[in-house]
Formats: C-alpha cells, structure tokens, sequence
C-alpha cells in the first residue's frame, strides 16, 4: 500500500498543502498514520477520499454536507446519483456554449457579407438572429400541442370504427376546432412577413393566411404595402421593435 505525505497527497489532488490541513483540521481527512517525527501520512484510502472530497468541494457543496455524504452506509450511490446531474448540467452548458457559438458564426458571415458595418447594422443582425429562435421555439410549440391531438382524433376514430362508439369522436372535433382556433389566432398574431417587392413587413387578414399557399418558412399573400401578390418570407413579429431616431 503505498503511502503519502501531505505535499504528496496536495500534488496529486491539485490543491495545496493548506487546503489538505483545512480538511483535516475539518475531521473529513484523517491522516492513517502519524510518523515518528509527528508529519501525518496518508493511505490510498485516504487519497480515494480527497478525491471525492475534492470532486463535491467543485458542486460547491458545504463541508458539512460532505461530512454528511461519507458518513452514509453506502455513499458510492448518492455519488453516482451527483456524478449524473454534473453530468447533466455541463452537457446543457456545453449545449448553450455551441449555440453562442453559431451566433457568433452567423454575425461574422453577416459582417463579412457587407462592404461597411455600423453598431446599428450588428444590432439589428443581433435582433433577427433572437427573432429567429422565437419563430422556431413558436413553431415547435405548435407542434408539440398539435401532436397529442391528433394521435386523440385518430384513436376515437379506432374507437368509433371498431366499438361502433361515434359521440368520443364528435367531442374531440368539437375540442379540436376550438384549441385550432385558438392555435392559429396565437400563431398569426406572432408572425408577419417581408415583401420581396417592397422589403416592407406586413400582416394579411386571417383568411388570406388560412386560404393561402405555404411552405415552411414562406406563404403566397398579397402584400398590403405595395400590393405585390407573391411568396412572402414568413418571421418574428410578436414585439413591437424599438424604433431608432
């Protein structure tokens, strides 16, 4: 078994030899054994557990809830348990880190796409780029709500063909034209869209946008500004934008 000094045992933790006296002064790290010149040593053991201590001291866990942990009968699963939420969290960091980062990729593609760049230029890049991810996140919302009623409509048409049942269906009709009413009015009055005639941004009436053709990101209306009737790039419009002087 090997053994160490408290130097030792600091450099193979990455601490400092104040921090091994700390916890030890704590009663969190016993010394195995004292030498005859009274300089405490430490075990394996003991290295196992300044490494855990260590790990938990990084969760800004308190030395009184560590002291807690290793007293319990089997701390490997409550361990296991905190290993899995750093785990977790850091993952959503690095998640976060990687979207900044396409951010930061998409401004410096829009700056090198221009011949001059002004702080109001890469503001108002920065704004398309937040309203980007509102009308994605608005998008995946509707969805996610739309998704649990169909697979509802399609199970009481299972029941109606099958059970010979029809009032389970007539019902989810009914809930499914008012939660589509309702869907729609929040949808349209969140977006608006970009003329390619005129670059102007407007709103349609509801029935237009019902009736009219689409595909994803777009939708054939007649433009209330210059009246061009055309495909339309379809965006963010929920925030009144703060207008520059």
């Amino acid at each position: 078994m090997s053994k160490y000094t408290t130097g030792e045992l600091a450099k193979l933790c990455g601490v400092t030899v104040r921090t091994v006296q700390y916890y030890d002064q704590r009663g969190i790290l016993i010394p195995s054994e004292l030498s005859e010149g009274g300089r405490r040593v430490y075990s394996d053991s003991e290295l196992k557990r300044m490494k855990i201590i260590c790990f938990l001291r990084e969760l800004d866990l308190s030395i009184e809830a560590i002291s807690q942990i290793l007293q319990e009968e089997h701390p490997e699963k409550l361990l296991s348990l905190l290993i899995e939420q750093q785990d977790k969290l850091l993952s959503d960091e690095i998640g976060k880190k990687k979207e900044k980062l396409a951010k930061l990729r998409e401004l410096k593609n829009e700056l090198a796409s221009k011949d001059q760049c002004s702080l109001e230029s890469i503001s108002d890049m920065t704004i398309r780029m937040k309203d980007k991810k509102k009308l994605k996140k608005l998008r995946q919302m509707v969805f996610l709500t739309a998704l649990p009623m169909g697979i509802m409509q399609w199970t009481c048409i299972i029941f109606w063909v099958v059970k010979g049942v029809w009032w389970p269906f007539v019902l989810c009709l009914l809930i499914a034209i008012v939660w589509g009413s309702i869907m729609i009015i929040h949808y349209f009055s969140n977006v608006q869209y970009i003329c390619p005639e005129c670059h102007q941004t407007f709103r349609p009436s509801v029935k237009e946008l019902i009736l009219a053709r689409h595909t994803p990101t777009t939708r054939k209306l007649t433009c209330t500004k210059c009246g061009h009737k055309g495909f339309c790039v379809e965006v963010w419009g929920g925030e009144e934008k703060t207008v520059k002087k």
